[in-house]
């Protein structure tokens, strides 16, 4: 099935030329299905890359996804066009006394600062107790990922001595996990954070679960037996080249930064990288979904709160 987005989104454009099957909502009404909705707390300051990205993976599934992107209302952000907010965007209070099958909390640039002094830290904590009574499942990344496992389970997070950069090898430790059904025992996903958090921590949390792992990236993805939630410290979203995007924004700002680990062929940043994460981020958001589809009840009206 397709996924039903605006038909001006500048996601929908770009889609439609890879081969991606969107559903303008007049066909999508005549469906005699409900889709799952499913809802993107976007924190990403480049919105329009961040809407694709994962736009992309939500289509890639016999599902019908329904999408809806939301913005906190406590802060604005200032590098996306304000038309484009105002013709694509609701605010999470707009959307409060709704219910979704699924959400997902992206990352944000604000990981170096301690989680209270974000601006918005008060909304986002309204936003994840809403998740427990509002939304079937959570999928939490990067930054969101920190912040949310912080929230429900004061797991901190610890600053780098230099920013983890690059495209990691990672192992499953719990392949029978309906998340990574169809995975390889290893795989790989790009790294881009200045911060992680640690395993000794998740350990003596019992309400966390670690599912995969990297020896030289650290914590990977964690589920939540306490909440409906998972947290992804990691960006299996990713284009080909955001990290490339990242190297030469950082070299342009005089920023410290590295070249990325395990990316450009030979080390060499003259040469296009290889994109080795495709398949299993297709992989993780259709089993994610298909979790979804299998659990969620037919009327949201009927979703049971979840009390930890």
């Amino acid at each position: 099935m397709p996924i039903k987005i605006p038909d001006t989104l500048p996601a929908a454009r770009i889609l439609e030329t890879e081969g991606v099957s969107l559903i303008p909502e007049s066909a999508a009404i005549r469906q005699d299905i409900r889709p799952l909705r499913i809802a993107v707390l976007n924190l990403m300051p480049e919105k329009i890359k961040t809407e694709t990205q994962l736009a992309r993976l939500l289509a890639h599934s016999p599902l019908q996804v329904e999408l809806t992107l939301v913005m906190t209302g406590t802060y604005r952000p200032k590098t996306t066009p304000r038309e484009h907010l105002i013709a694509f965007y609701r605010t999470w209070e707009a959307i409060a006394d709704q219910r979704f099958d699924g959400l997902i909390v992206t990352g944000a640039p604000v990981e170096t600062l301690p989680f209270e002094d974000v601006l918005y830290w008060r909304e986002l904590i309204d936003i994840f107790e809403w998740t427990k009574t509002n939304v079937y499942r959570t999928l939490n990344i990067c930054w969101g990922a920190q912040a949310a496992a912080y929230h429900f389970h004061g797991l901190p997070k610890y600053t780098l001595p230099a920013k983890r950069f690059g495209v990691f090898s990672h192992t499953v430790l719990v392949p029978e996990d309906s998340l990574l059904r169809g995975f390889d025992d290893a795989f790989y996903i790009p790294v881009s954070r200045h911060t992680e958090v640690r395993a000794e921590d998740v350990a003596a949390r019992p309400g966390l679960e670690m599912l995969a792992w990297s020896d030289e990236a650290g914590v990977c993805l964690l589920k939540d037996r306490k909440v409906r939630h998972h947290y992804m410290f990691n960006h299996v979203e990713y284009d080909d080249v955001t990290l490339a995007d990242e190297y030469y924004r950082d070299i342009e700002g005089n920023r410290p930064i590295t070249l990325p680990a395990n990316y450009f062929p030979g080390d060499d940043p003259a040469r296009p990288p290889r994109n080795r994460w495709r398949s299993h981020a297709h992989l993780l958001f259709g089993n994610w979904l298909n979790d979804i589809y299998q659990g969620t009840p037919f009327d949201l009206a009927d979703l049971a709160p979840d009390t930890g």
